[in-house]
């Protein structure tokens, strides 16, 4: 007997797909006879919001329990063969269309039991991107299952990750539950969300876990992207220190694994507690090179799972949208060039790229030789669309009836035309415009709304600019400087009116990108920044910007979570606010 771990990647409520996948495996060779785990709200999705609120959702999700309850109840299930499945249990009362309560639960699949729950989620998460204790209603007691002499102490996410902002405690209440008894190992059901040290952080949990109960600890997790966040899967079997297993990481897998035997559970004694939830948010990525702080550089290993996670997250938000075609604004700059380099890279048969080029009056001639030699260099197909007289012919406009068009607004024009164009060329062939912008740009408010900021979703919007950089010369490393190498040599600039350069409105994005780190993590604000040793005009100046430009991120599109700490769903904060106390 083994227990098989399905890591899957289905699209939010989408029944069918789950009834199938389901009755398919019950066809299979390695059905019977074995345990079968599957991931924290495999029945639903996750995470649903106030989808799971929505009568239709509610109406077809009991549909779809009712139609597996009946198909289980005409199959002839060996004694040995189980199920444990996450999904929801509904609590209504007087006929009330909204549920009283909401569980999240694991389902039971025996001889004797049809899709009974066992187990409900005691943590229920509220920080970053999770919102659970909105919606549901947490359980109270443990759980040791059994089955065919085989006993399982069961989790659910969260609750492995017990810190002192929680009341309750589901691991002591596991162990207190456990204590004197034998256990094959624990069992963890998961849709963690992936960040760049998450993986780790999970192995590193687990092994304390299995360390104390001295039994194998299994974890089984959700694979895919939902809108902005990307679920990484990487299921394993870790026994105390050695991981026994390990799933692949941004792809649907199988596995299985041996059931280990019984451990005999006793002088438990207490829990271990640290810095698992919110607490684990307050962690800047800064550290001190050559003396003076900086942001931490990502090892090769973090880029490649970086584009591990954009490769997923873009073609799982296009698939669950219907697109197969793609749309990128080339300017001749770093951001633009990746973007397009990262689209080529992650394409599948029957998809498609192309590239536009918009250049205005200001645009420099390396900016086209820039853009084309990557086109060549990707065998994409560039569209050449000069903006200079449908630019000139808005001055004229302005002129004639109102008053000149002269700075900002005369720079912010350009990237609204060249957003209008890349939108028509959208609509003409069907093709999803992916954003340009970077994490540095959003947090000051370094882009036109409407403009270089428009697209159905961000590849970038959580790497720095500094970043940015780093992933291009990846990149180049791994595929034979496949961005022109001008491009990363050639100092950063919006090109939208003379000479300009970023350095002329920023500080340079070395300096910019520590302060950001520092400050978005809400560790540091500016009198910590000072005692770094920063100039206090430029510090000043960086923070003004991201206080003013929370409207712009407020109407920004889904950009793909790549950090702890991200913009977009995870990041809420008022666009109208004044924080400011003085007395004198």
């Amino acid at each position: 007997m083994q227990i098989v771990i399905h890591q899957t990647d289905h699209t939010i409520g989408n029944f069918t797909q789950i009834y199938k996948y389901i009755e398919n495996l019950t066809r299979s060779e390695d059905f019977q006879d074995n345990i079968h785990i599957f991931p924290e709200t495999f029945l639903s999705g996750y995470p649903l919001q106030d989808l799971v609120l929505q009568k239709t959702f509610i109406r077809q999700y009991h549909e779809l329990l009712q139609a597996l309850r009946d198909l289980f109840a005409k199959i002839k299930l060996s004694d040995k063969t189980a199920l444990l499945v996450g999904g929801l249990r509904y609590e209504f009362k007087d006929n009330a269309d909204i549920p009283s309560n909401i569980y999240n639960v694991i389902y039971e699949v025996t001889k004797k039991s049809n899709f009974n729950d066992i187990y409900t989620k005691c943590l229920l998460p509220d920080y970053d991107i999770f919102d659970e204790s909105k919606y549901y209603t947490p359980g109270s007691a443990p759980c040791i299952w059994s089955h065919a002499g085989c006993d399982f102490g069961l989790l659910i996410c969260e609750d492995m990750w017990h810190s002192e902002q929680y009341a309750v405690n589901p691991l002591q209440m596991l162990m207190d539950e456990a204590n004197g008894k034998e256990l094959n190992g624990i069992i963890n059901f998961s849709a963690s969300p992936w960040n760049i040290d998450k993986e780790e952080k999970r192995i590193k949990r687990a092994s304390e876990i299995s360390r104390v109960f001295k039994t194998p600890f299994y974890y089984v997790n959700k694979v895919g992207a939902e809108d902005e966040i990307i679920f990484d899967g990487a299921s394993f079997v870790v026994n105390e220190t050695q991981v026994i297993a390990k799933a692949k990481s941004f792809k649907s897998d199988l596995m299985k694994v041996e059931i280990a035997k019984k451990s005999k559970i006793e002088n438990l004694g207490v829990a271990p507690v640290g810095a698992n939830s919110w607490e684990s948010l307050f962690g800047p990525h800064i550290e001190k090179i050559n003396g003076k702080m900086s942001l931490k550089k990502l090892s090769d290993d973090k880029l490649d799972a970086i584009l591990g996670a954009l490769n997923l997250g873009l073609q799982d938000y296009a698939r669950k949208c219907g697109m197969n075609k793609f749309l990128v604004a080339l300017s001749g700059g770093i951001d633009s060039a990746l973007v397009l380099t990262l689209v080529k890279l992650f394409l599948k048969p029957g998809q498609e790229v192309e590239a536009i080029y918009m250049p205005s009056k200001f645009s420099a001639s390396l900016s086209w030789e820039i853009s084309d030699k990557l086109c060549k260099n990707l065998g994409i197909k560039l569209h050449n669309l000069p903006i200079k007289f449908l630019h000139s012919s808005v001055q004229n406009l302005f002129n004639d009836n109102l008053d000149p068009l002269e700075g900002l607004a005369d720079e912010n024009i350009q990237s609204r035309l060249r957003g209008s164009l890349l939108f028509a060329r959208s609509n003409q062939t069907g093709a999803m415009v992916i954003n340009t912008s970077n994490k540095s740009e959003l947090a000051v408010g370094y882009s036109t709304l409407y403009g270089d900021s428009v697209g159905a979703i961000s590849l970038l919007g959580d790497l720095y600019k500094s970043e940015v950089f780093a992933l291009a010369r990846h990149i180049n490393k791994n595929f034979s400087d496949i961005i022109p190498v001008e491009v990363i040599e050639r100092p950063p600039s919006a090109e939208l009116r003379a000479d300009q350069k970023d350095e002329d409105s920023l500080p340079p994005y070395e300096t910019l990108d520590m302060i950001l780190e520092s400050y978005l993590s809400y560790r540091y604000d500016l009198p910590d920044l000072l005692n770094l040793g920063l100039n206090k005009t430029e510090v000043e100046r960086v923070i003004k910007l991201i206080l003013n430009s929370e409207y712009k991120r407020q109407q920004f599109c889904p950009i793909l979570k790549l950090k702890d700490k991200s913009f977009g769903f995870g990041r809420r904060v008022p666009i109208c606010k004044k924080v400011d106390f003085n007395l004198g």
